[in-house]
């Protein structure tokens, strides 16, 4: 069974929209996390809106990060979009939950959901993520999408942390499945 792995990054006060803030604090440290989660994954779980602005960057990027994002198989769940161009996408339109739990079911590597905060928030009324990866920098945003919503409810387990020399801190979390 795969597991389905959510990855922010967050601010201090848990603000994960538009990242563009991080810019000033990326590093080695940081790209090692990362690359570690796209070596443990083959596909990606998006919203519409962060598939739409993965799919607007990606393909024309020379980021080290490129030939991974535009060759891994991509899950847009949306039901507005009518189709999905980006190399190696595919739209699940209906029954999310049940579509979700059939691809986790299935042999491979994790799903990595990125941003897509509507998404996620489902994911989790549900319980379907199985870790969240969390990347805490030093900023508070003040307002701002939040990865936990107020109403979330959630009690998860530290099973992973490292302080980035950058004053990032990586955290992995599983849900506390009692």
């Amino acid at each position: 069974m795969r597991k389905l792995v959510v990855t922010e990054f967050l601010s201090l006060d848990g603000v994960m929209e538009h990242p563009a803030w991080t810019a000033p604090y990326w590093n080695d440290e940081i790209a090692k996390f990362k690359g570690d989660e796209t070596d443990a994954s083959d596909a990606m779980l998006l919203g519409r809106v962060t598939y739409q602005g993965f799919a607007a960057a990606w393909p024309e990027s020379k980021d080290e990060g490129a030939p991974y994002f535009n060759s891994v198989r991509k899950y847009v769940v949306s039901t507005t979009l009518d189709k999905a161009t980006w190399n190696n996408s595919h739209i699940i339109k209906d029954n999310i939950v049940t579509e979700i739990t059939k691809l986790k079911q299935q042999d491979g590597k994790d799903i990595v959901v990125h941003g897509s905060a509507t998404l996620v928030q489902t994911l989790m009324q549900h319980d379907l993520v199985d870790s969240y990866r969390l990347l805490v920098y030093p900023v508070v945003l003040g307002k701002g999408t939040r990865l936990f919503q107020d109403g979330s409810i959630a009690t998860l387990k530290l099973v992973q942390s490292q302080s980035i020399s950058s004053g990032v801190v990586a955290l992995v979390y599983e849900p506390d499945r009692k």
